[in-house]
């Protein structure tokens, strides 16, 4: 199956309207950057960094767009209860973002525009609405005239009236119509001097919408490929940033819509005006960046997602078996499960032939199918989780743990490089557990376990080497060799004694 794509618009899915090889231009709607990430800020991010490394997967060359808001009321109540100035918040807010982006390897964000970096831009498109009759300026102000646009409400699917009985518009006596937006806000009394830009309607700033438009239009053209946010930003940002691009350029302001379903603890929506809110920074030092990110792709992008302390520690649970296998794989081949360069691309060939082949490759192809219905990534994570199984069995069936012949070895190793390359596209598994839940120099963590393990087997050693059963140090010896084992349990280190020598890992 060609890919295909659910479009909020069409309200339907539709086939990609784009080849392999093309390229495709996404803009996702990034943060108001006025207090530390929590984990709803994540979910866009995480689901469209990975519908980007599909698409690359696919062929197709991405340039994909995330703004930062950085000048709105939010910014400027918040500052001030800081004692701090709306630049100074937004700059250490913004850096706060991109660390949690980091960590939880969202790598494929292009460009990161400003709002404060653009507002020529946006006056400019204000001016030009005015022009054009779809815009007025009333008193310091400039609002969108929505009775001017025919298609206002069609990404909802709902007339303007609809459109205000069921939301939260601003009241302003300034307006024509009360579902008319502002595209510019004029400077109030005591407002900061460094949130007041000049325009020809005088000091203000712009209003949230035109911030989107402009950025998007400007990095990537009046027509984007891919438009992406959450759910809960359909109306009215969307529906104001359809109307309002459509307007000011006369073309199509987007191909497709999508819109990620959102954080749920328990029945109500994840968010700061809700008060359930758990930064990154906090939930990291409960569970690792790996967890929180398979947790979020394990449902359909469109779904909500369930947030629990007792779901993630069933994503955790879930993940060990994926690194029991890691360990398995360097100790059959020599070789890091995180060092395979696999093949990388729906048509590139595995190239192996075996009883394990048959095996592998439908689920390669059963993988790339979810993938190709509408990014379901849910699916792609159990497609994961059948074919661990399958590697595994094959090892036992094989002996490959005691018997490594180099036939067999190499069909195991091109078995992993297929899970590498189908979890890399989810962007799973892109650093050692061990390393990412211990931190520091990886290196001084593995020699210090080695040494750990030597000293250990040393006692081990001594103990087996004293034949009468019944002697005191026997016992003591013994004694110590299972208390280092528990105390490396308490933080969270296993050791695992096997014939060819004691292996550990975290968890």
């Amino acid at each position: 199956m060609a890919l295909q794509v659910y479009s909020t618009l069409a309200r339907r899915k539709l086939p990609f309207h784009k080849q392999p090889g093309d390229t495709v231009t996404m803009y996702v709607c990034g943060p108001t950057v006025y207090k530390p990430s929590h984990i709803g800020h994540m979910v866009g991010p995480v689901i469209f960094d990975t519908v980007k490394r599909y698409l690359t997967y696919l062929g197709y060359k991405v340039k994909w767009v995330v703004n930062i808001t950085d000048v709105d009321d939010k910014l400027i109540v918040r500052a001030k209860e800081l004692g701090t100035t709306v630049p100074a918040l937004a700059a250490k807010m913004t850096e706060d973002y991109f660390d949690c982006l980091k960590k939880l390897n969202v790598t494929g964000i292009d460009a990161f525009p400003r709002a404060t970096e653009h507002i020529p831009g946006m006056i400019a498109m204000m001016q030009t609405l005015i022009n054009k009759g779809y815009a007025y300026a009333a008193g310091g102000d400039v609002y969108f005239d929505v009775s001017k646009d025919a298609d206002y409400g069609k990404l909802c699917n709902r007339d303007p009236e609809q459109l205000e009985a069921g939301s939260r518009i601003e009241v302003s006596e300034k307006k024509r119509n009360p579902g008319d937006f502002a595209l510019w806000k004029g400077a109030k009394p005591g407002e900061p001097p460094e949130v007041q830009y000049d325009s020809p309607w005088g000091k203000g700033r712009p209003g949230w919408h035109i911030e989107c438009s402009v950025m998007a239009t400007t990095l990537l053209g009046n027509t984007l490929d891919i438009h992406g946010g959450g759910l809960d930003l359909q109306f009215p940002h969307h529906e104001n940033e359809i109307a309002q691009s459509e307007c000011a350029t006369g073309v199509e302001f987007a191909k497709v819509w999508m819109h990620n379903g959102l954080l749920k603890m328990g029945s109500a929506k994840m968010a700061g005006s809700v008060g359930n809110v758990v930064n990154i920074a906090d939930l990291l030092k409960r569970h690792s960046a790996e967890t929180v990110r398979l947790l979020l792709l394990s449902t359909h992008y469109r779904s909500p997602i369930e947030y629990s302390e007792e779901r993630l520690e069933e994503v955790k649970r879930s993940l060990e078996g994926f690194y029991r296998f890691f360990e398995r794989f360097e100790r059959i081949t020599g070789q890091s499960f995180y060092n395979l360069r696999p093949p990388f691309g729906p048509n590139d060939p595995v190239g192996f032939s075996s009883p394990l082949n048959d095996q592998v490759l439908p689920l390669r192809a059963r993988f790339i199918e979810v993938m190709n219905d509408d990014f379901n990534t849910g699916a792609a994570v159990g497609v994961l989780f059948e074919l661990l199984p399958v590697l595994n069995r094959y090892a036992d069936s094989e002996r490959l743990e005691v018997d490594r012949r180099a036939s067999s070895q190499h069909e195991f190793i091109l078995g992993g490089a297929v899970l590498r390359e189908l979890s890399a596209i989810l962007g799973l598994f892109w650093e050692p557990p061990a390393q990412a839940a211990l931190g520091g120099d990886s290196q001084l963590t593995a020699g210090l376990m080695q040494l750990l393990i030597e000293l250990r087997n040393n006692l081990r050693a001594m103990a087996k080497a004293i034949t009468d059963k019944t002697d005191p140090t026997k016992k003591a010896l013994f004694d110590q060799t299972d208390l280092i084992r528990k105390r490396l349990g308490e933080l969270g280190v296993t050791l695992e004694d096997r014939p060819d020598g004691t292996t550990w890992r975290v968890g």
